[in-house]
């Protein structure tokens, strides 16, 4: 594929980037550059600045160097790299062979009049072996990431909370351990037991063995913190709350839906993973029980599994929600394959059997056609725009729809010198009359069967059924 690039003056000064993807069998020609911007839409959310693409058809991803030689020089034209990786020289000779081919990359790739601006990063997206990393680093001269680096990169630097950034640190160890290498090939050896016999430890095994105790401290560290927030959901199911929960591809619009739904500000951005931490508000305007929203982390296709894993307590408040929002992006040519990777990521950490809601957003960016195809392809999902109001008032009616038909009707009866107990009827359920006769007020509420359990052993009145 040909060199193309993307100049901006508000991207001056952003570091350059070039992006690598190889399309393997089966992969179509969308799928690849849908899947190429993607990784760039993770580029710029990583604050860099994608400068052109180099794209080759393989049979397998198994090669040393990943791509030809020809798109290896291609490569190397964006970053001023040599362009091969130089066989091993003995001391004191001369490589007339690299020096060949260095020429003919210059002559080959650069015309005159051409002014090029070198990439500081090359970025692939696929998982890279350690062999193939070293290799490509050789062939650019520059720093090398693969697409699972980049992801633990924007996680690392979004994480807010204590538990996010202890699940993003041992993601992002286990990810480097295999990868750890001599940092000189000389690299002397510490001594041996007792006496100092035996070979010891070179310095890339200490490097290892100094990475495995790390993982293990930080997730003792995790289990703590992870111990402290189930306590705090067990308080919640205890008191009966209803929980909503946002899910969904990254950047299909979850903030700032949570944002329309709980008057309460949110990070809003267009970006990859804008959010990471799960956080909760309580449903405006308010409902009776209150209705909690969380908005979680976005998902996104070839996650790595060490992240995977780390969702199963970041999404903690997905698994324990009465009801999934599922967000898609129905702007997005790739809809409904980011659908299909919520869908799989969730039965990975055994939450895809809640009920859910399926939510078209940003549909006001589609065409009349594109609404009514839709509406017929996903018949049951609501069509909306989290930007427009009179949506998001319908969205919080449906909700409140969604938990009320799961609703008992009982009715309190509270004597006249207890009448402080009928401000918490008010407090925990939706009150729908409340007559006051000779033997107290009868309070008639609509609230779901554990409150009404909960309510009758607090205030010690029994409820009679609605």
């Amino acid at each position: 594929m040909s060199r193309s690039s993307h100049p901006s003056s508000t991207d001056a000064d952003r570091p350059r980037a070039v992006l690598v993807g190889v399309q393997l069998q089966g992969v179509s020609d969308d799928e690849l550059q849908s899947s190429l911007d993607e990784l760039e839409r993770l580029v710029e959310t990583l604050g860099l600045q994608s400068v052109g693409r180099v794209t080759q058809k393989r049979q397998g991803l198994g090669s040393a160097n990943l791509l030809g030689e020809g798109k290896l020089k291609i490569l190397a034209g964006y970053t001023g790299g040599q362009g091969f990786v130089a066989p091993f020289v003995a001391p004191g000779t001369q490589d007339e062979t690299a020096e060949e081919s260095l020429e003919d990359l210059e002559e080959s790739h650069f015309e005159e009049g051409d002014e090029v601006s070198p990439a500081g990063t090359v970025i692939v997206d696929h998982d890279l072996s350690p062999t193939q990393l070293r290799n490509l680093e050789k062939v650019t001269g520059v720093e090398v990431l693969d697409r699972s680096m980049v992801i633990l990169s924007i996680f690392q630097r979004h994480a807010r909370t204590r538990e996010a950034k202890l699940q993003v640190e041992i993601a992002r160890l286990v990810y480097m351990a295999p990868r750890l290498r001599e940092t000189h090939a000389g690299a002397e050896r510490q001594r041996g037991g007792i006496g100092g016999k035996g070979a010891g430890e070179s310095a890339l095994e200490l490097g290892r063995r100094a990475t495995r105790d790390r993982i293990a401290e930080l997730r003792r560290a995790l289990v703590g913190v992870q111990r402290e927030a189930e306590t705090q959901r067990s308080r919640r199911n205890t008191n009966e709350i209803q929980a909503v929960a946002l899910i969904g591809y990254t950047n299909a619009g979850k903030s700032r839906l949570m944002r329309g739904l709980t008057n309460k500000e949110m990070y809003v951005a267009n970006q990859l993973f804008a959010t990471l931490d799960t956080t909760v508000r309580v449903l405006v305007p308010e409902t009776r029980p209150r209705i909690l929203i969380s908005d979680t982390v976005g998902f996104i296709k070839d996650l790595p599994h060490d992240l995977v894993a780390s969702f199963r307590s970041t999404l903690a408040e997905a698994e324990e929600a009465n009801l999934h929002l599922h967000v898609i992006d129905a702007s997005d040519p790739m809809m409904r394959d980011q659908y299909e990777v919520t869908r799989q990521v969730l039965a990975e950490i055994g939450a895809d059997e809640h009920p859910r809601l399926l939510i078209l957003n940003k549909c006001d960016l589609l065409q009349k056609d594109q609404q009514q195809a839709l509406a017929s392809e996903f018949p049951e999902a609501v069509q909306m725009a989290a930007t427009r109001p009179e949506d998001i008032v319908r969205l919080h009616g449906l909700i409140r729809d969604f938990f009320e038909k799961s609703m008992e009707e009982a009715t309190f009866i509270i004597p006249y010198d207890q009448q402080a107990k009928v401000g918490l009827l008010h407090k925990r359920c939706r009150v729908i009359d409340e007559l006051y006769k000779d033997d107290g007020a009868h309070v008639r509420i609509l609230a779901p069967s554990g409150v009404i359990e909960g309510l009758g052993q607090e205030i010690a009145i029994p409820p009679n059924p609605g």
